[in-house]
């Protein structure tokens, strides 16, 4: 009964560290947005410099879920919960990455000459966060139709990748002047679709935690 008590308030914790991690995710992602808008180099610059505090705190959360799965020898329900929280800090780690690597996008777009935004960007930015904040409140509420929502939504902002893309080919090709512009939007939308995934992926472990179903690939 004791060594019961004791795994559960580990598992409180370890909760709460990953939803730390979501809490500093959804703020890189909200600054990254903002940076974005109006090329603030020192705001890029701080969501780069804060990424080593995700890295450390999956570091921290690995350490904890090997040392109970070691320790309290848990259940097959709490394994299954322990197993994938791991693999869902490596999802949000990797959403932090992308963040941190837009924002070196986006100090190296404000030394260059202005250009429009693709046309749909901002769609794409707002879907994607949406992804994000979806998927945090889906692991903390355990909440099934927000990580089918999320799953659902991955095919939107695959195809606002695809046009963006084709937009931002058709104006390198018309003007060459724009060609390094343009390659710094490819990269950010392709970062952008990558958060989609990784997000797409929490879902995924979020419902194996609640249903045993293990669906991603």
């Amino acid at each position: 009964m004791v060594m019961r008590k004791q795994f559960i308030n580990q598992l409180k914790e370890l909760s709460k560290n990953v939803i730390k991690m979501g809490s500093i995710i959804e703020l890189s992602t909200n600054e990254m947005i903002e940076a974005l808008e109006d090329y603030d180099v020192a705001k890029a610059q701080a969501i780069i410099d804060r990424d080593m505090e995700v890295n450390l705190l999956e570091e921290q959360i690995e350490r904890e879920c090997i040392n109970i799965i070691a320790q309290q020898q848990p259940l097959a329900s709490d394994l299954r919960e322990v197993t994938s929280i791991m693999k869902i800090i490596t999802d949000i780690e990797r959403i932090a990455d992308q963040c941190a690597d837009i924002s070196e996008y986006i100090i190296q777009l404000s030394k260059l000459p202005r250009t429009e935004k693709p046309v749909r960007l901002e769609a794409m930015i707002d879907t994607t966060k949406g992804m994000v904040i979806d998927v945090i409140d889906a692991f903390v509420e355990k909440d099934l139709a927000k990580c089918e929502r999320v799953i659902e939504t991955d095919d939107i902002v695959d195809k606002h990748f695809n046009k963006i893309k084709q937009e931002l080919a058709d104006m390198m090709r018309a003007n060459s002047d724009m060609v390094e512009q343009g390659i710094c939007y490819v990269m950010i939308v392709k970062y952008l679709e990558r958060m989609a995934d990784h997000s797409t992926n929490i879902a995924e472990w979020v419902k194996f935690i609640v249903t045993g179903v293990l669906t991603i690939g």
